[in-house]
């Protein structure tokens, strides 16, 4: 389905009167990380989403759900790792040590799967 267009007059010619949406979302670092991906790698999908509109808006949604995802993954290691309150208040540098390989190891994860967009081998 095609949308109609409307045209204004310039000097001699006639150019699409298109508005973008509002920016009122952040895109945060996950948005700015896949735009410059995408941008590179499938400038295609990069101008199709920008010739739409729906650029910012769909960076924005990716944002909030890497970062959701990330705090989902974050909170199963340390369960799984057995990283606890109790262990903080008993040895700081090992929580230190064990909660900086659990934020290292889930940030791969979403840039692996949400950014970068590599299948799991």
């Amino acid at each position: 389905m095609m949308q109609e267009l409307n045209y204004i007059r310039c000097g001699d010619y006639y150019i699409p009167d298109i508005c973008l949406p509002k920016k009122t979302r952040s895109i945060g670092r996950w948005g700015c990380m896949h735009r410059d991906y995408i941008k590179e790698h499938n400038p295609i999908r990069f101008n199709d989403l920008c010739l739409s509109g729906e650029l910012w808006t769909y960076l924005a949604d990716l944002n909030e759900q890497a970062q959701n995802r990330l705090e989902l993954i974050i909170e199963q290691m340390k369960a799984a790792e057995g990283v606890t309150e109790g262990m903080k208040a008993s040895d700081q540098m090992a929580w230190g040590g064990a909660m900086n390989s659990i934020r290292n190891r889930a940030e791969e994860i979403i840039l692996r799967e949400m950014i970068y967009e590599e299948d799991a081998e």
